[in-house]
């Protein structure tokens, strides 16, 4: 196997453990929080909050700061850092005693992540340019199945063993990784002898600087836009469904269905960008994106949601691999890695705020303007990368 070919593999299995150690606490959470002596109902769902969002605070943070550090000293020491370090946050926080110990932990997690922006530089760098949509659309399915399976192995983990034991499962996922990618993973890397640019130089030395920005505007608000409805979607789909004892399952096959069309189509769309090109298929997949989230709020019932995310979940399948891909065409080697770390940082302030903003906008007129909202946000962004990036890319 190309050498290209064997470091994907294991980054996308890195990429599957670290995105499962991230969302594994969703159906936990509020329990765990209980088990560790908040019982007040609000403080459960205060707590819960601010030990999920902090993890992606300090993300956005430390993005730059990791990407800064793979172009100077290599991406498969960033690899092992992230993979080894969250193993060990999260079994440690299997033994936590408190509330205030799991959120310090919480936010370390967050400082020494860092491995989802080291795997793409890793293979959009080695993989031939016309495979890197391709290769990067088989990476991003590897996150949306980790995304997607860290809830469910969380729930079951805790249903058999305890909720203590999620952490310990994870941390040892992770530690496969972290073997993994110190024994398959190769990397011809040169340490840069020259100090490492300031923000001003990596400015100057891109060809295309106003593409690039638009490239983060639009990670920002593809995030925004798909986690405005995330946390809400349960409380939609019990408003739709008439089977109320039935919802935590109902809503999981709704969550599944867009997850899974992703899995199944980024590989494929990806292969489709190296053909045409990231701009042609990012312009089409954010207006169907938009699209789509308008029937989302005239539906009936949660089969017609199910459906609808479904074909979401195609659309929105191709954004961030030909987002990454167009960043690895337009970006030089030696500061790929920051560029990659700035757009993680986009990502993770647009699920932060994402959150906040559909709560906000559910609570103030209710929740089917979380989709028109949405909506206009995607077309417009569609409208704005087709004026700024397709017609200067194509032309």
């Amino acid at each position: 196997m190309e050498m290209w070919k064997k470091n994907l593999w294991v980054c996308w299995f890195g990429v599957f453990a670290t995105s499962a150690g991230l969302s594994q606490l969703i159906p936990i959470l509020p329990l765990f929080i209980e088990q560790l002596g908040v019982h007040n109902v609000a403080e459960i769902e205060e707590w819960s909050g601010i030990a999920y969002g902090v993890t992606f605070i300090c993300m956005a943070i430390f993005s730059p700061i990791w990407g800064k550090a793979a172009d100077r000293y290599g991406r498969k020491p960033m690899l092992l850092r992230a993979s080894m370090g969250m193993a060990l946050v999260l079994t440690c926080m299997g033994f936590v005693q408190n509330v205030y110990q799991l959120v310090g932990l919480r936010l370390l997690q967050g400082t020494i992540s860092g491995y989802y922006s080291a795997a793409i530089t890793l293979v959009a760098t080695q993989t031939p340019k016309e495979r890197s949509g391709w290769a990067l659309g088989t990476l991003s399915s590897g996150a949306v199945a980790g995304m997607l399976l860290g809830p469910l192995i969380g729930g079951a983990v805790s249903e058999l063993l305890g909720i203590r034991s999620v952490f310990f499962v994870i941390g040892a996922l992770l530690m496969v990784a972290f073997l993994a990618a110190l024994l398959y993973i190769s990397e011809d890397f040169t340490p840069s002898e020259t100090p490492s640019p300031n923000l001003r130089e990596i400015w100057s030395t891109l060809p295309f600087p106003e593409v690039t920005i638009a490239m983060f505007v639009t990670t920002l608000i593809l995030q925004l836009a798909l986690m405005s409805i995330q946390p809400i979607l349960t409380v939609y789909i019990a408003e739709l469904s008439t089977d109320t004892a039935h919802i935590a399952f109902i809503s999981g096959m709704v969550f599944a269905a867009s997850g899974l069309a992703s899995i199944i189509a980024a590989p494929r769309l990806g292969a489709l960008a190296d053909r045409i090109g990231p701009q042609k298929v990012m312009v089409v997949a954010l207006l169907a994106a938009g699209l789509l989230f308008i029937p989302q709020a005239l539906v009936s019932n949660p089969w017609e949601l199910m459906v609808l995310r479904f074909l979401l979940g195609i659309a929105t399948a191709s954004l961030l691999p030909s987002i990454n891909t167009m960043l690895r065409h337009i970006t030089p080697d030696e500061i790929t890695g920051r560029v990659y770390g700035y757009n993680q940082s986009a990502q993770f302030i647009g699920s932060f705020g994402g959150a906040v903003m559909g709560g906000q906008i559910a609570a103030a007129v209710g929740i089917h303007y979380v989709f028109f909202v949405t909506s206009v946000l995607l077309l417009a962004n569609a409208a704005w990368v087709y004026f700024r990036v397709y017609k200067k890319v194509s032309a």
